[in-house]
């Protein structure tokens, strides 16, 4: 498949799955996401290979090794938490614990220093205490994430949740959803504001608002102002602005 999408100019593969880090562990010659990393590293002409979502029990050392020695895999990693309190993970049936959770990120930024961390949180989930709340918010607090996706909980038909009493009112979920969307915002202007004079590499995919639009390989969003045709290009990108969200930038050299 990689193969075929590269020869009709793909540059950037995402391998996709729920619980894409538990690959092949069904498989009779029990090859793991580290060997298809590898596998599809090997392929001449690809530029750049991501993969999600990725489960903490999952993510061995062999894979966060491999993410470190393969050109082409991404300085990025998508590590859903859910919660920072672990009687909280426990009744979401996440089989890990926050430490185990920090331990992950801390072996990847070892491996990888200057790895972007995404991750997913939900708040208000039944039964979750202010001071559990707490515990959320204080270890996303210490990690740092560069993107957290943050969900006021709601009953999914078919879960065991579904069955139980959805205590936490709303207005008291939207607060904390409130709560760690500011913090986000507070992590990400200081994380992004020293990244200013910067020289990054970003894949132009598309043009908004009269700017050309891509990502660097850490996965943040980059506007470039130039008025070359940059679609499908890859940059380098003097930063020259940044925000939470996204920087800005000029392009320098001569695109590739």
């Amino acid at each position: 498949e990689v193969q075929g999408l590269l020869e009709r100019g793909v540059r950037d593969v995402t391998l996709l799955g729920q619980t894409v880090n538990a690959y092949g562990h069904d498989l009779p010659e029990k090859a793991g996401l580290a060997e298809l990393l590898r596998a599809v590293d090997a392929i001449p002409g690809l530029d750049r290979l991501r993969f999600l979502t990725s489960h903490p029990k999952y993510m061995s050392d062999e894979i966060v090794d491999a993410m470190a020695e393969l050109s082409t895999v991404c300085e990025h990693m998508n590590l859903p938490v859910q919660a920072g309190d672990n009687d909280v993970l426990r009744r979401m049936r996440r089989t890990y614990s926050a430490d185990h959770w920090r331990e992950r990120i801390a072996y990847t930024r070892q491996r990888m220093p200057g790895v972007t961390i995404a991750t997913d949180i939900i708040v208000g989930f039944p039964g979750e205490t202010e001071a559990q709340f707490q515990n959320t918010y204080d270890l996303l607090e210490e990690i740092g994430c560069d993107k957290v996706h943050v969900a006021m909980y709601s009953p999914r038909p078919g879960t065991l949740s579904a069955r139980w009493d959805d205590d936490i009112p709303p207005a008291e979920k939207l607060r904390r959803h409130q709560e760690i969307e500011q913090l986000q915002e507070r992590t990400c202007s200081e994380r992004n504001a020293r990244r200013l004079g910067d020289t990054v590499e970003v894949l132009v995919d598309r043009m908004a608002k009269r700017r050309w639009t891509g990502r660097t390989r850490g996965n943040t969003l980059v506007h470039i102002d130039d008025e070359r045709d940059l679609l499908g290009k890859l940059v380098d990108v003097r930063i020259t602005e940044t925000s939470p969200w996204y920087l800005i930038g000029e392009s320098i050299g001569t695109p590739r």
